[in-house]
């Protein structure tokens, strides 16, 4: 009997699911491989998906927007979303450290579950599965925008519903002369949200801040979307 999984598709082979799912930490079989494979059908989907949406888009806008929707951040967003984290099959030292969390396992391991798809199914499963898990990505996706660092998104993005630009504030500053670290607070009070970051400099600290407070931004749009 084909198995039912999170995912939006139902396995017939539910071997293939559970070594997407394994850490190479864990043991053989582990999901590198299918990884390998997954990335370019995630590429290649992805491509195929801004190509139709952004049809008087030029070849260097498509392929930054591309890097931008594939990027580990994304990918581990998606995967959090798909509840992947606790799925996962991990070794002592990875659960100890809280590898179920990682932006680099999960969006392996969100790879991995692309391409089990695809060998236990097909391309045409696979990319409507896949096309489902970006949506929400895409729902709101400026290809004008991509590239754009993340003080400059966040500003555009208040500015655009006439909203009080954010506040910065270094919180700490530490390390040796030649190695400083910075760590600053961004706020936004509408919605009120908050991020921190940290970085070699205070613009990157900054720059680190908004990203975190454009990540919450997503969360909080995507969650009202699935009410």
């Amino acid at each position: 009997m084909a198995a039912r999984d999170p995912f939006g598709h139902r396995f017939a082979d539910p071997g293939l699911l559970a070594q997407a799912l394994t850490h190479r930490s864990a043991g053989s079989p582990h999901n590198e491989r299918l990884e390998f494979l997954g990335d370019a059908l995630l590429d290649l989907i992805a491509a195929e998906a801004l190509y139709q949406r952004f049809p008087r888009a030029d070849e260097g806008a498509m392929t930054r927007a591309r890097a931008e929707l594939v990027r580990e951040s994304t990918l581990a967003r998606i995967a959090r979303r798909l509840d992947i984290g606790p799925l996962l099959m991990l070794g002592p030292g990875e659960m100890k450290s809280g590898g179920h969390r990682r932006d680099s396992i999960l969006s392996d391991a969100l790879e991995a579950v692309i391409a089990a798809i695809y060998l236990d199914a097909g391309f045409e499963a696979c990319r409507a599965v896949v096309l489902a898990w970006l949506e929400p990505e895409l729902e709101d996706f400026r290809i004008d925008r991509v590239g754009k660092d993340a003080k400059t998104r966040l500003q555009e993005w208040l500015q655009a519903r006439q909203r009080a630009l954010p506040r910065y504030e270094l919180l700490a500053e530490s390390g040796d002369e030649h190695a400083r670290v910075f760590r600053v607070a961004c706020r936004i009070a509408e919605p009120p949200l908050a991020g921190e970051g940290e970085g070699g400099s205070r613009r990157a600290a900054e720059q680190a801040a908004a990203e975190a407070v454009l990540s919450r931004l997503e969360a909080a749009q995507a969650a009202a979307r699935a009410r």
